[in-house]
């Protein structure tokens, strides 16, 4: 039976193979690398242009899985970033809070939900074995979050993003009028769900949509999931990879 993903929101239908498209972590944990930034913002452009240099990175998919989430709290001074919404900027609150610190900033990296910087190298967990994740997307986008936990107690959920690359805007107010800013990796919708027993001892699971793009304009689109522990922003494990 041939399954097809349907990118009804974007209005284009996309074949893919006899098999649902299947991403997998492996065991060792996989860092999630994020980035929150704006155009609206002077400083954000080299660190958009070093998220960006990834896709070229061989360990990509495989050691990393790099995300952008545009904030909008520059855009009440001159520049509104269409790729910003409120739903992400929390996220970044949701870090702050947690690091116990009320103040955010961009650019902003974190890793595997710690502040981060790239000068202070290294993509990679420093080891731990979470457990295996999988993400299976299949007709009509509906995808399955699989995590085979490895350890630890609490109610888990699964996020399974969009993510958009080849992106350009053309600024024309505030702090980077004038320049055209590129994007990769860009979070462009994002759903989630709790995760419930499902099959083996320690396996969890949970069905959801794969979200609908915010703008449909991106030449290119690749999935991003982590796993979460209660109230903690901070993933557990990742994966990720291109879609068709």
């Amino acid at each position: 039976m041939k399954v097809f993903l349907l990118w009804a929101s974007m209005g284009a239908a996309s074949a893919l193979a006899a098999e649902p498209l299947r991403f997998s972590s492996g065991p060792g944990q996989v860092a999630l690398i994020e980035l929150y930034t704006s155009e609206g913002c002077s400083s954000c452009p080299p660190a958009d242009q070093w998220l960006g240099a990834l896709r070229d990175d061989p360990r990509l998919w495989r050691d990393f899985v790099p995300v952008a989430f545009h904030v909008s709290y520059w855009d009440s001074l001159g520049w509104k970033d269409r790729l910003s919404s409120q739903a992400l900027t929390q996220r970044q609150y949701a870090y702050a809070s947690s690091w116990g610190n009320s103040r955010v900033y961009t650019p902003c990296f974190v890793r595997n939900g710690a502040e981060w910087r790239p000068l202070w190298g290294g993509f990679t967990s420093g080891g731990g074995h979470p457990g295996l994740l999988t993400v299976e997307v299949a007709d009509g986008g509906r995808c399955r979050v699989l995590f085979h936990n490895e350890g630890g107690a609490g109610a888990l959920t699964g996020h399974v993003a969009v993510l958009g690359g080849g992106l350009s805007s053309r600024v024309t107010a505030g702090e980077n009028s004038g320049s055209t800013l590129r994007h990769e990796f860009v979070v462009l919708g994002l759903s989630e769900a709790p995760l419930a027993p499902f099959g083996a001892a320690g396996a969890v699971a949970a069905d959801l949509d794969l979200p609908a793009p915010q703008v449909r304009d991106a030449p290119r689109h690749a999935l991003a999931a982590w796993v979460t522990r209660g109230a903690s922003p901070a993933p557990l494990q990742a994966t990720g990879g291109w879609l068709p």
